[in-house]
């Protein structure tokens, strides 16, 4: 799938340790697909659930019992019962019967989507990045004149440590987004609070650079709702978390060429006669 779109020329500012403009880079033509929120959600829901393991009970579960019906004409319900007891058995209203409908690995979970659906989808995620009225929709708090936010390549492994990070954050006008999640931090209602899912966590910034494993990667990645990803693998569900595209992204200077190699092939820039 090509898409042929109209570049709009967006020029922004890249940022070096101290939070300093460099110099200015024209964004890839990659920004300028237009958002598809139908297409975004879809392809959130496919990648979403294409993690989801299959589940099921025992075909025989509640039903390994010699527990027979005595029939009628004995003033007893015609219910199972264990031989030599009253006891009822097997039947879904009694203690350790079988359900009525239990769940089957055969049911279908995971929702299927075409490669080059999925592809558009990330690109559209991407563009929407640089949306601000998107990106303020989804509730990120930032003081940045123009999305996304791009680092240099230093950056990665001059800020090692997250004091550091915090310091250069907030010069870039992006800190109040994290203190914002951090705020937003809270008991999940329900009973996946013990199961593992204690708490709920809003989304904050998103940080797509050239290695998820670099120094300044380890030094952001757990600042609360903070996710750090490698350019190569950035996907829809770091981008627009819950198929809602808009999410606050800042990139390094490399990872952005990467991503702009990785969708050369989605977008053919129409030229103006």
């Amino acid at each position: 799938m090509v898409l042929i779109v109209k570049q709009v020329t967006k020029e922004v500012d890249v940022y070096s340790a101290t939070g300093e403009v460099k110099e200015k880079v024209l964004l890839p033509p990659i920004f300028s697909v237009p958002v598809r929120k139908d297409l975004i959600r879809r392809a959130f829901h496919a990648e979403f659930t294409a993690s989801l393991q299959p589940k099921g009970r025992d075909p025989m579960a509640g039903k390994r019992t010699p527990a027979v019906s005595l029939g009628v004409g004995r003033g007893l319900a015609r219910v199972p019962r264990i031989p030599g007891t009253s006891v009822g058995a097997l039947a879904n209203m009694t203690v350790g019967g079988r359900l009525a409908h239990p769940t089957k690995v055969q049911e279908k979970i995971r929702e299927d989507i075409n490669k080059k659906e999925k592809r558009l989808a990330t690109a559209s995620a991407l563009a929407a990045t640089a949306s601000m009225d998107l990106v303020s929709i989804r509730g990120h708090l930032f003081d940045a004149k123009v999305l996304p936010l791009i680092l240099e390549d230093s950056i990665e492994k001059e800020v090692n440590k997250a004091i550091i990070a915090k310091e250069l954050l907030k010069k870039l006008g992006v800190w109040r987004d994290v203190e914002r999640a951090y705020a937003r931090i809270r008991i999940r209602a329900g009973k996946g609070k013990m199961r593992g899912r204690r708490y709920v966590e809003p989304k904050s910034i998103l940080f797509i650079l050239q290695s998820a494993d670099s120094p300044f990667g380890k030094a952001v990645r757990n600042f609360p709702g903070v996710d750090v990803v490698s350019a190569r693998e950035a996907s829809v569900l770091q981008l627009a978390p819950g198929g809602i595209p808009g999410r606050l992204t800042v990139i390094t200077r490399s990872a952005l060429d990467e991503l702009n190699n990785r969708f050369k092939n989605v977008v053919v820039i129409r030229s103006e006669q």
